[in-house]
Order: C-alpha cells, then sequence, then structure tokens
C-alpha cells in the first residue's frame, strides 16, 4: 500500500495565512505595500489550503482533479456544481450587505473564481460522463 501524502501541515499553514488576511498584520514587504503583502500570503494561504484538500481527497499528491481520479464521478459533479453555486452566492452576500466592510477587498474576486473554476469542472465532468460527449466517447 503506498504512503498516503501529510495534508494536515498544508492546512494548517493555509488557515493561518488566509486567516491573516482579516488582520493587517504583515509586514510592508520589498513593496513597500502592507495590503498587496497581505494579499501575497493570502493566496499563498489559499494554493496551501488547495493542495492539502486534494492530498485530503484523492490520497495522491498532485494539483489537478482528473475524472480518474474521482470515485464516483456521476453523481459528485453535482456537488461540485452546488460548491461553485455557493462561492459565487457568498460574492452576492458580500457585495450587496454590511459585511463589505469587515473583509478584505479582493475577497469577492477570489470567491468568484474560485466558484467559476468549480461550476467550469463540474460541467466538464458532466460532459464526460452523462452528458454528450459520453455518447461519443462509447462510439469509438
Amino acid at each position: 500500500m503506498a504512503n498516503k501524502p501529510e495534508w494536515r501541515s498544508l492546512a494548517a499553514i493555509g488557515t493561518l495565512l488566509v486567516l491573516q488576511t482579516m488582520f493587517d498584520l504583515a509586514p510592508e514587504g520589498p513593496w513597500n505595500a502592507r495590503s498587496f503583502t497581505r494579499g501575497v500570503l493570502g493566496l499563498s494561504g489559499l494554493i496551501c489550503l488547495y493542495i492539502s484538500w486534494f492530498r485530503f481527497t484523492f490520497k495522491s499528491k498532485g494539483i489537478i482533479p482528473s475524472i480518474d481520479l474521482w470515485e464516483k464521478p456521476e453523481s459528485s459533479w453535482k456537488y461540485v456544481l452546488v460548491f461553485g453555486l455557493i462561492c459565487s452566492l457568498l460574492v452576492a452576500l458580500i457585495s450587496w450587505t454590511p459585511l463589505k466592510t469587515n473583509v478584505p477587498e479582493t475577497t469577492g474576486m477570489i470567491l468568484l473564481l474560485i466558484g467559476c473554476l468549480s461550476i467550469l469542472n463540474a460541467a466538464y465532468v458532466w460532459l464526460v460522463v452523462s452528458g454528450p460527449l459520453k455518447e461519443h466517447l462509447e462510439e469509438e
């Protein structure tokens, strides 16, 4: 049995880096802008969280969730779609409520990017496992 890659340390580091974006604790950095440093650290945290999720979910190292790694792609693409839609709804919620003042400015943009990528991934998986591309692959 192959060794499962470690994901907990990346999850902890990612969580700390994302949480630091809520506070003004970052140094100015070489670009003399504390907010830019916070953003770079926050994006690094999101990358760590994504890699941690990938390792936990697929029990392997990597970053691309190809369909052959999925256990039940016929049903799980729906969960990915719902996650993407929830991310998009959170953007609307943050934009149109007083929450806007409690989160960093770029939160909406990053959430929308994550949501759109999730929706795109779900659409691709659906096309291949249940949609029109399934019939085309079965004929060949």
